[in-house]
């Protein structure tokens, strides 16, 4: 799955400190989201979409829809 997270982050001028600490998660794990090593859970991707006020759809891009689309 691929994910905006990074991008979006640093519209918000945070950096994965910050955003780490307003999830409860490590920074580790925000960087392993951003760097496509680790797919968050339904739980965390929708906190994350709700802190940027955005969609899930907008955040997060399920790759088998993108293979979908393509044909």
């Amino acid at each position: 799955m691929e994910n905006k997270v990074e991008e979006i982050r640093k519209l918000l001028g945070l950096n994965q400190e910050d955003l780490a600490k307003a999830l409860k998660v490590s920074r580790q794990t925000i960087s392993s989201i951003e760097t496509g090593k680790y797919n968050p859970s339904l739980e965390l991707a929708f906190a994350i979409s709700d802190y940027f006020k955005k969609s899930i759809e907008e955040v997060f891009v399920y790759e088998g829809r993108r293979k979908n689309e393509k044909k």
